[in-house]
């Protein structure tokens, strides 16, 4: 396994990663939103964010996106689930932040079980403008609990 910068080359990997992940974790989520997020992965978070991706083989297989101490985004192609991809590369973002802040849909429990072993806490909820579901802002210090998400 490797941990990388992302790179312009990665753009549509990363976002058949994300494609693939996302029909697993939100199947909720509209099919107009998908498409305007799939956009809006491509023009505005990318570009902006300070994205890591994790390699299998020389394959992008997940990534993790960082805007200061915030993670936009983490997702591992359901292929690897399982196989310390999204530990590895949490573990990357605390080395880099420290302390972290997201926010994960109440409808995912895929996202929610891995936020919770790893140490995150929540912290509050409200609903998500754009689709109306349920969000929860979850919070991780170093230290509060061991790292132990797989």
């Amino acid at each position: 396994m490797i941990i990388r910068p992302y790179e312009d080359k990665d753009v549509e990997t990363v976002l058949g990663v994300w494609l693939n992940a996302s029909k697993i974790a939100h199947p909720f989520l509209k099919k107009d939103f998908i498409e305007n997020e799939t956009i809006n992965m491509r023009t505005l978070y990318l570009p902006n964010a300070e994205t890591w991706v994790a390699e299998a083989d020389g394959v992008v297989v997940g990534f993790l996106s960082l805007i200061g101490n915030e993670v936009g985004g983490l997702f591992v192609d359901p292929k690897y689930h399982g196989l310390r991809f999204g530990k590895t590369l949490m573990d990357k973002a605390v080395a880099l932040r420290g302390t972290l802040e997201l926010d994960v849909f109440e409808k995912n429990p895929i996202g929610r079980r891995f936020y919770a072993r790893y140490g995150f806490l929540e912290d509050h909820e409200y609903d998500h403008e754009a689709t109306s579901e349920r969000v929860i802002r979850l919070t991780y210090a170093p230290g509060d609990l061991a790292t132990s998400a797989g």
